[in-house]
């Protein structure tokens, strides 16, 4: 099984591209450049960054740096997507965006997703809410 990845801060290599990041997963699995260009350029396109797929993470807002690695997450079609505060570093604007594409890519995909947040008001909204608190795990 695939697993995904998306941090808190977005971790793209800062020498390329948000398409070259997104590709990254899949050239250094061994699939083939063309494949990978395919398959990022989608999901570029599904996170709405198809207008800024030549621009190194550093021309990029921090919104969109979070989708890029969003999208940079999902490439390889994991099955789970482990999310730890993907939105703790971004406004609320940007945060509340990559949040509903969270949901979104979730439900499309047929995606489990465990998320870590400290905001509230965005755990309400999941499906499911667990809390951890001195090293006990409670469903609420």
């Amino acid at each position: 099984m695939n697993i995904g990845f998306i941090f808190q801060f977005h971790h793209l290599l800062p020498e390329f591209t948000a398409l070259e990041n997104v590709m990254m997963p899949g050239l250094i699995g061994g699939r083939g450049k063309e494949e990978m260009r395919n398959l990022a350029l989608a999901l570029l396109d599904q996170v709405n960054l198809s207008h800024r797929t030549d621009h190194r993470s550093g021309e990029l807002s921090g919104g969109e740096q979070q989708r890029v690695a969003l999208a940079r997450a999902l490439v390889m079609e994991p099955a789970l997507l482990l999310a730890d505060e993907p939105t703790g570093n971004l406004d609320s604007a940007s945060g509340e965006r990559v949040f509903s594409l969270l949901r979104e890519l979730s439900r499309s995909r047929s995606l489990a997703v465990v998320m870590v947040t400290h905001n509230m008001e965005l755990a309400a909204s999941l499906d499911r809410i667990l809390t951890l608190s001195d090293g006990l795990l409670t469903a609420c």
